[in-house]
């Protein structure tokens, strides 16, 4: 890795944090940020007592949940224009039909496991004002996904930095961020390996 995750969530501070939470849930440039590993390494910092872990979850969740109602919102009021608009290199609509998808596929619940998902977790609340999805049922769908998300990555994090003795933690952090970020893109492997069978 070129950079130094737990250095620029040490520099970022919570504010960091909660901003690229939120801007990779409600933004259409935040499908290509690093939430799994994001909320790991920084579960991971806050265990070695340079953050608050409450404070830190609390944020990430609020943010995650305001997050995907900004992207509820954008595809409700401009869903339409969005298939219409040209690709560029911050848009792709391969990416919303993609969503589109996995959305018929796994109906409401996609709302929890886009969550998991990369590029499908900043896509899937746009597809769901796309497709008008009642607002009551998809702030129920949100709050779950986005309180499992970030407190089950981020404590995941904490408690794994808890338990490594210091003169341990730098040996190991980056091989589980990698393997964070290797967990977080199997469903998409698996999705285009499926895609081309079909082809």
């Amino acid at each position: 890795m070129s950079f130094d995750l737990p250095q620029i969530i040490k520099s970022l501070g919570y504010f960091g944090v909660w901003g690229i939470i939120f801007a990779e849930s409600g933004l259409l440039i935040g499908f290509f940020l690093p939430g799994d590993s994001l909320l790991f390494t920084a579960g991971f910092v806050a265990s070695q007592n340079l953050l608050n872990i409450w404070i830190l979850i609390i944020g990430a969740f609020i943010c995650a949940v305001l997050g995907d109602n900004v992207g509820y919102t954008t595809g409700y009021r401009f869903g339409r224009r969005l298939f219409q608009k040209e690709d560029s290199w911050l848009f792709q609509k391969k990416h919303i039909v993609k969503t589109q998808k996995f959305y018929q596929q796994h109906g409401k619940k996609t709302i929890v496991l886009a969550r998991f998902v990369p590029i499908v977790r900043t896509f899937a609340p746009i597809v769901a004002g796309v497709g008008s999805m009642q607002y009551r049922t998809f702030m129920f769908y949100n709050l779950i996904g986005g309180l499992v998300w970030t407190f089950g990555i981020t404590l995941l994090g904490f408690f794994l930095g808890k338990s490594l003795p210091p003169e341990q933690v730098d040996k190991y952090l980056l091989p589980i961020i990698g393997l964070i970020i290797l967990v977080s893109l199997i469903p998409s492997i698996i999705h285009l390996i499926q895609e081309h069978k079909s082809k």
